[in-house]
């Protein structure tokens, strides 16, 4: 399958306050008709930054400079845009500082500097939350969850786009409703549910049209084709990309216009229609370097390399391959996914450390009303029922100690429990970060020595045969690794994400071997509610993955079919296929399936192998979550 750039959509929040002059006036003008006519946004934004500065209206200048930053940005010009939006963080208005933190995120988002960009988020979602501007949250929120969904974290990025989702909602934002739909369908079609994601983005591009923002429609349009190509509808994939094109043209947008000629390029090559695809490639690098978007640089690169490929070109061909690959490893940064998690538990951990600190200054304050009711009750002494009194008082004093000391030993849990589980994501990010690095690293590097080797030199076939086998094995492995690494990096694993990634085994496992049909079926529509520990949902996968290795390899079968199923807390996994079959008694048991009861045994799980000669095989699976 050929990777295309999706476009992921994005709103950036504006500081409108009440303020009077004619720059506020045009500053309001400029953005409210940026997304459909920028260039006139520009002239606008650029006269009212020379009224303010003629002014000397430092907080208008800061207004003016970010909100040109925020059309540069949009218009793929990011290093004007982060020059005007970080001078605008020279403001003391706390509200123009946010826009400009979310607009400087959204820049190095695009670059590839994805810690960067998490860090401006958060600094700005301080500030709206603090101000409760739900709007504003929203839209954070949803920036945040491309973060992660550029750096494949599904499950943090769809938590984030739902949060987003529930407020936009609430307001009744139009425009945040279609963007949050938009990037949810990016991850549905990066899974492979391609008409989940159709659907999704067809409604965000309803939204666009009746709104007329022209950037919005660009973008949706460009996913649809997207989805078209994946669906082999290529005709259509080209008419929506050309469509595309022809809308960022209009409004300049130099990132979406190296996109689109990108996805282009892209298409003509599979399809093999040659004769002017080097002028769409051509035209997108131009356009990539102009923006300077790494990825879209990267598309190019890969772009030509396949061309010349069709072209029977192979020195170019292999040329361009380098160049790829060492353009990879200078924006490759291993430490990005680490940093991010570790900036998600800083952020979380200061989040409950103000909780904490707001909880004791209500137990102080809790403390000084006590101290008065003792002044005051003191005064009534002389009373004749001085020792009524000083008995409630006693009572009083006692239940309110025993609720500061219940509300301290709190405290001390969450504290606790805050720092254990620091500890232990910090353990597993070690020992991930640890596998990537040492194995990961040296198997990527065999797997780019054996294809420099079958590009560079004419070998004999059966060497080649032998060069290519290796290969797919260590890739193999490195799948292999990934997975472990998947399952380290989560304290949990949920039903939907283990169906998801058993999903994704078998459609590689259907495109790997052709000779047999596979079915994977599931009953489960709330698999949500329920969740394994990263130990159970690795050994679930394994024995599964072993289970399908062994009817590959042995069975003889046309079909093979994975039943998965959630009922009362029990899960029932069944694969099943129609081969040959074997006598359980008389044949010896390998590895394989040693290794499968030896992993149901580490969780706890039920598993029963059932086998009858000419009528195939089945392996059930069963183990309760919570």
């Amino acid at each position: 399958m050929k990777h295309f750039v999706f476009v992921l959509l994005i709103i950036v929040t504006h500081s409108f306050v009440n303020a009077q002059g004619k720059p506020l006036k045009l500053n309001d003008s400029a953005m409210a008709l940026y997304k459909k006519n920028p260039q006139k946004a520009i002239q606008i934004l650029e006269k009212a930054l020379q009224i303010s500065i003629d002014n000397s209206d430092s907080f208008q200048i800061a207004r003016s400079k970010n909100n040109l930053g925020i059309v540069y940005r949009d218009l793929g010009n990011f290093e004007s845009a982060m020059k005007l939006s970080t001078e605008a963080l020279q403001t003391n208005d706390s509200l123009i500082k946010a826009s400009a933190y979310n607009n400087i995120g959204i820049i190095n988002r695009n670059l590839a500097k994805y810690d960067d960009a998490l860090i401006n988020y958060l600094k700005a979602l301080d500030i709206y939350q603090a101000k409760q501007l739900k709007s504003e949250i929203a839209t954070t929120f949803n920036s945040i969850g491309l973060v992660y969904s550029y750096n494949d974290i599904k499950d943090k990025a769809i938590e984030y786009h739902l949060k987003a989702k529930e407020i936009f909602e609430s307001l009744d934002n139009k425009k945040g409703i279609s963007e949050v739909y938009n990037n949810i369908a990016i991850i549905y079609a990066n899974e492979g549910d391609l008409e989940k994601a159709l659907d999704y983005f067809k409604y965000s591009l309803n939204i666009e049209k009746a709104l007329n923002d022209q950037k919005g429609m660009a973008e949706s349009i460009n996913n649809i084709g997207a989805v078209y190509y994946y669906l082999s509808e290529i005709d259509s994939a080209l008419v929506y990309f050309r469509k595309s094109l022809a809308i960022e043209k209009s409004i300049g947008d130099m990132a979406g216009i190296s996109a689109s000629y990108n996805n282009l390029a892209n298409v003509l090559i599979e399809v093999n229609r040659l004769d002017n695809t080097k002028t769409y490639i051509d035209s997108a690098m131009y356009f990539a370097k102009k923006s300077k978007i790494a990825v879209d640089i990267e598309s190019a690169l890969h772009n030509y390399s396949q061309y010349y490929e069709a072209k029977k070109d192979n020195k170019k061909a292999l040329d361009y391959f380098k160049e790829l690959v060492t353009f990879r490893d200078s924006l490759l940064n291993i430490k990005t996914n680490e940093k991010i998690a570790e900036l998600e538990i800083e952020y979380q951990t200061e989040k409950k450390e103000k909780e904490i600190l707001s909880q004791r200054a209500d137990i102080a304050e809790q403390e000084l009303e006590l101290n008065e009711k003792n002044t005051q009750l003191l005064g009534l002494a002389v009373l004749a029922v001085v020792l009524t009194l000083l008995g409630y008082l006693f009572y009083s004093q006692q239940k309110l100690k025993n609720r500061q000391l219940k509300k301290e030993n709190e405290l001390k849990d969450a504290l606790l429990k805050i720092e254990t589980q620091n500890r232990l994501q910090e353990q597993r990010l070690r020992i991930s970060r640890d596998l990537h690095d040492n194995i990961g690293a040296q198997l990527t590097f065999i797997i780019s020595s054996l294809d420099n080797l079958k590009y560079g030199f004419k070998l004999p076939e059966k060497l080649s045969d032998k060069l290519k086998s290796i290969s797919e094995f260590t890739t193999t492995t490195i799948y292999d690794l990934r997975d472990t690494i998947w399952a380290m990096n989560k304290s949990e694993i949920t039903i939907e994400d283990l169906q998801s990634r058993i999903s994704n085994f078998i459609d590689k496992a259907n495109v790997a071997t052709n000779q047999f049909k596979y079915e994977f079926n599931s009953n489960a529509p709330e698999v949500e509610n329920y969740k394994l520990t990263s130990l159970q949902g690795m050994n679930i996968y394994r024995i599964i993955q072993e289970a399908i290795n062994n009817a590959i390899k042995y069975s003889d079968a046309n079909h093979i079919k994975v039943h998965f199923n959630c009922i009362d807390e029990l899960i029932s996994i069944i694969v099943e296929d129609d081969g040959k079959g074997f006598d359980l008694e008389t044949t010896s048991m390998g590895n394989g399936i040693h290794n499968m009861k030896k992993r149901a045994q580490d969780i706890a799980a039920y598993l029963d192998i059932n086998s009858t000669r000419g009528q195939g095989t089945s392996v059930n699976l069963k183990i309760k979550v919570q």
